[in-house]
């Protein structure tokens, strides 16, 4: 049981990487007031939190529906992981990232000066608690696959009990990050955030290739 809880948590906080959205969440919310990116913090994390426990209790039932076997979402998960963990380490995600959180913050030209538009409702400012910020920011292809994974591996209801309360736990370490994120920004650095990036990334490789060992290990097994 302690073995899944540590890898449970190390994956869920390095694949969701909580330090690394706090520059992208001040690109999002740019301009917006105080209050304003308080409210885009709370609705982000509700939602992502929501969308991964979702998946947490029903991605196993859907996955049989689907016909699609625990080992083979192992592996085709652990690649995913695996990508993403090569994305971290050659800093390609937070470019990625960053170019979808600036297209999604971007208002659409409008009138006689499409290269000076008016600054974004508020209304505009919650949406972006939905896109980028829940989806794909917070709860991307790569969490909703790792949760996935670790509910399929949780051997008795206690076990996704303690799942879903990482979930939250981490989702709430999202929303500490949100609300400080000028500080933990200004205290990481350029060069501090490349490391903690490109450590996190390693770590997640390890995890990724664990995964698709056990997925091979279960279909041979058959």
């Amino acid at each position: 049981m302690d073995d899944y809880i540590l890898n449970a948590f190390a994956t869920l906080l390095v694949t969701i990487d909580p330090i690394g959205l706090a520059p992208l969440f001040l690109a999002v919310s740019r301009g917006a007031s105080a209050e304003m990116r308080h409210a885009i913090a709370v609705r982000a994390s509700l939602i992502a939190a929501g969308i991964l426990v979702a998946f947490a209790l029903t991605g196993t039932t859907v996955l049989n529906f689907l016909g699609i076997s625990l080992p083979a979402f192992r592996i085709a998960g652990g690649l995913l992981l695996f990508w993403i963990a090569f994305e971290m380490v050659f800093e390609k995600r937070e470019r990625r990232k960053a170019a979808s959180a600036e297209q999604a913050r971007a208002p659409h030209p409008t009138g006689p000066h499409p290269h000076t538009p008016p600054p974004a409702a508020p209304e505009d400012l919650r949406h972006l608690a939905v896109f980028p910020l829940a989806i794909p920011l917070i709860a991307g292809p790569g969490a909703i696959s790792a949760t996935i994974l670790l509910a399929s591996q949780a051997r008795d209801t206690l076990a996704l009990t303690v799942l879903i309360a990482l979930v939250i736990a981490i989702i709430a370490s999202c929303f500490l990050v949100f609300i400080a994120a000028d500080r933990v920004d200004r205290y990481l650095g350029e060069t501090g955030r490349s490391v903690l990036t490109r450590l996190l990334g390693v770590l997640l490789s390890a995890l990724a290739v664990q995964f698709v060992a056990d997925g091979v290990k279960a279909i041979m097994a058959v």
